[in-house]
């Protein structure tokens, strides 16, 4: 049993805060406009970059990064919700992308 939220990417409202916890090759490829990019490695020691009151939808590319990183986060008494399905999920329901390489962005 968990102690935070899982949604859908259907459920992020539009002005959400969004936490990408991939690799830096996978958002510079490709990640959601206005996203935040803490690699779930750097999570501890960027944790004052979050607000603990702010709501943090975390998203990976499948899931299961993003669910370690809302479990810890909430252990931290932060509000975290783990995005289902990830990038491979928001690239299916068809929102939008941007790449930091200037090509087409793409999930990796």
């Amino acid at each position: 049993m968990s102690d935070f939220d899982t949604v859908t990417v259907s459920d992020i409202p539009e002005r959400a805060k969004i936490l990408d916890v991939r690799e830096d090759y996978e958002w510079v490829a490709g990640h959601a406009a206005g996203a935040l990019h803490i690699p779930l490695d750097q999570l501890p020691a960027r944790l004052e970059e979050l607000d603990p009151d702010e709501d943090l939808y975390v998203i990976c590319r499948t899931g299961g990064r993003s669910f370690r990183a809302a479990q810890w986060l909430s252990g931290q008494g932060y509000s975290a919700l783990n995005v289902a399905g990830g990038m491979d999920q928001w690239l299916e329901t068809g929102m939008p992308l941007v790449s930091d390489n200037g090509l087409k962005p793409v999930i990796l």
